[in-house]
């Protein structure tokens, strides 16, 4: 589904991604882990054409990203829930679902999608009329997931959901990502939170300063002792 050959991307004259290849499969969950400052959100913003890559070539159901437009990269399957939420703080709830439904005209197909958000997350029916600056984080995170799902993607780039959030938020929203999975998004999740993201993943990368360490299905990843040692708290 998503093919990424030989990526590199600069900033400036850092080489902040060396080489990165990785692959997505139809109806899987693929984690991306690695430290603070690997390059895996840059690697999420190569694919939305967000970061222009140095050289390197990224396909999604055969059509190259590298010469699409962000928004019709959108058009195509591929929502990003970036980093940080980035929700519009002074819009509604209401408002930030509609605008994430900006590539579509079917009115009856919205609605469904709109319906679609508030089974995965109730409390957002609930708060439809609330601006999204005054919602917690846990709340903002749910609406950033279900803004991205108002384009009905059949690809979800889903960038460090758990950053900042409690505990028992963080099972809450993996327990959803999991569920849209099900429901038939394919998934590529950047997450720091190692332990959770393999946990729910089907297959798995380590990015190390920029470039992909280890690959395999997210069972091996979690038993590979590097990683244990590294990122699951292990000896």
């Amino acid at each position: 589904m998503l093919q990424v050959k030989d990526l590199n991307v600069f900033y400036g004259g850092i080489h902040a991604i060396k080489g990165v290849s990785l692959k997505v499969k139809q109806g899987e969950i693929v984690a991306l882990i690695g430290a603070n400052g690997a390059g895996k959100s840059s690697t999420l913003k190569a694919i939305s054409n967000i970061l222009k890559p140095r050289s390197g070539d990224i396909t999604f159901e055969g059509s190259s990203l590298l010469t699409t437009s962000p928004h019709k990269i959108v058009s195509l399957g591929v929502s990003h829930v970036p980093e940080g939420r980035r929700i519009f703080a002074n819009l509604t709830v209401l408002e930030n679902l509609e605008l994430g439904a900006f590539t579509r005209t079917n009115p009856k197909e919205i609605r469904q999608s709109m319906e679609r958000v508030f089974l995965s997350f109730p409390r957002l029916k609930e708060r439809l009329t609330q601006v999204g600056g005054t919602l917690s984080g846990g709340e903002q995170q749910m609406l950033a997931i279900g803004r991205a799902l108002m384009s009905n993607p059949r690809l979800l780039l889903l960038d460090e959901p758990s950053m900042g959030l409690a505990p028992l938020l963080v099972r809450e929203i993996f327990s959803i990502v999991r569920e849209i999975n099900a429901a038939g998004t394919t998934i590529l999740l950047v997450e720091q939170n190692a332990h959770m993201a393999l946990s729910i993943a089907h297959s798995a990368y380590v990015l190390e300063t920029g470039s992909i360490t280890l690959a395999g299905t997210a069972q091996e990843i979690a038993n590979n002792p590097a990683v244990q040692k590294a990122y699951l708290g292990g000896h």
